[in-house]
């Protein structure tokens, strides 16, 4: 865009160039408009405003300068959530000069929260490098247990995540014993304790499967499962590894690196652990299908031995007709009795699966849990009184010492405490003097005395 001219000198005889208002400030926003691209800042919203129009118009600042800021709706319809007051972002704007008003501003194309754009700028960088090692191919995922005999978790032990996880298979698949390892889920001590989690807890619980979860938060909250030392110890790790972090719309670097992703904490334990429902309807499908099979082959047969019994007839050889009728009747009893036989076992099998299924309902557990709750709060009110009489009986033996040093004791066998005029204890008679007044305590009440001769100690015979 060329620049404008140069405003002229005076001319002889005093013409002078005169610009319009309007004309200024059209030469104002040539100028600006054309010296800067657009550019970066970043900084601090004030004076945040959304009129009916949904333009966006606030002040950006720091600690030395402000200036004004516009976003048209058709810029901002997308940004979430809309910011306020306060917050530190970092805009992408085109400067101008509002000729209205005669003011500089910046007009905003981009916005983004200051921290959180730098974190999903390295997030997508270590993802590209991890990707590009190959540490998130689909052929490195294991496959999960079907029936897994142990099961860890790793996640905090104070948060909500645990206690979905733990209820879901304490309902879902009680029979597996669950191994938690605590850990720190955000912060700098995090990321090591995870990977220190998922190196010792193969090694010391017999778990076949890990759970590596936590809760929804912000981007700054889930970053310790961004790191990339986590990554690497899950593939590291001697188990498959499923990882359930924040809810579904969050992503993570251990979900990619993971052998499993689920959505949230509780659809990873569903996804662990099979439904113990489901068995029990397995079972009694199974019933129902061996019952129907044992009743078409009873009917095959019978079908079968009238066929024999007309084919006999039909010969009717006299004497070898009754000898095959009667062995006939005989096989049919044994065949009935092998059938019945069977379908008892087939019953007998179902009726100890299910003692067993119902032997780890959780009902039955809570009740064993019930019971050793009392037991040991029963020890230990005992332990505590226990521990009160000793305590008492320690208070006895230091009572008589205490009580044969208590000068009202001394008072009591006739003794007094003489006390000068500045309620001071005499122990010599140097320190008084005839006509002094005392006080002399006793062990009930007081006397004022007047001293008439003051003796001191007598002195050791040479």
């Amino acid at each position: 865009m060329p620049r404008p001219p140069a405003p002229e000198p005076a001319a002889a005889g005093g013409a002078r160039t005169i610009y319009q208002v309007s004309e200024l400030s059209e030469t104002l926003r040539s100028l600006v408009e054309g010296a800067l691209p657009r550019i970066w800042v970043q900084g601090e919203i004030s004076n945040f405003s959304r009129p009916a129009s949904g333009h966006w118009y606030f002040t950006i600042k720091d600690a030395r300068a402000q200036l004004r800021c516009a976003m048209f709706r058709n810029a901002n319809l997308y940004i979430r959530p809309q910011p306020k007051d306060g917050d530190s972002v970092l805009i992408r704007a085109q400067l101008s000069f509002y000729t209205a008003r005669g003011e500089l501003q910046l007009i905003c194309e981009h916005l983004e929260p200051a921290g959180e754009g730098a974190l999903l700028r390295a997030f997508e960088d270590l993802k590209r490098r991890l990707a590009g090692e190959g540490l998130f191919d689909e052929h490195l995922k294991r496959e999960l247990p079907r029936l897994p005999r142990a099961i860890g978790i790793i996640t905090s032990a104070t948060g909500a995540a645990i206690h979905d996880m733990l209820t879901t298979l304490a309902r879902r698949y009680p029979l597996a014993p669950v191994y938690l390892y605590p850990v720190p889920v955000q912060g700098a001590d995090a990321p090591p304790a995870i990977v220190r989690a998922l190196t010792q807890l193969p090694k010391r619980a017999p778990v076949e499967v890990i759970l590596l979860a936590r809760g929804g938060g912000s981007l700054e909250d889930l970053w310790a499962f961004n790191d990339e030392r986590v990554a690497r110890a899950i593939r590291a790790c001697a188990v498959p590894v499923i990882c359930g972090v924040g809810h579904e719309v969050d992503v993570t670097i251990a979900d990619f690196a993971a052998d499993l992703r689920a959505p949230t904490p509780t659809a990873a334990a569903e996804q662990v652990a099979p439904d113990i429902g489901d068995w029990l309807s397995a079972l009694r499908q199974h019933e129902q299908r061996t019952a129907a099979a044992i009743e078409r082959r009873l009917q095959t047969a019978a079908q079968r031995c009238d066929d024999q019994t007309r084919r006999l007839e039909a010969q009717h050889p006299g004497r070898r007709l009754q000898e095959r009728r009667a062995r006939l009747n005989e096989l049919q009893a044994r065949l009935r009795q092998a059938q019945l036989g069977i379908l008892q076992r087939q019953q007998q099998k179902l009726a100890h699966r299910q003692t067993q299924l119902q032997a780890q309902a959780p009902t039955q557990r809570l009740a064993r849990d019930r019971h050793r709750l009392e037991q040991l709060q029963a020890r230990a009110g005992e332990a505590l009184r226990r521990r009160v009489n000793d305590a008492r009986a320690r208070l006895l033996r230091c009572e008589a010492p205490l009580q044969s040093l208590n000068p009202h004791a001394v008072l009591e066998r006739g003794y007094a405490i003489a006390l000068d005029a500045d309620g001071r204890a005499l122990t010599d008679a140097a320190r008084t003097q005839a006509g002094a007044r005392l006080s002399l305590l006793l062990a009930r009440g007081r006397i004022d005395a007047t001293v008439e001769q003051a003796h001191g100690p007598r002195k050791a015979d040479n």
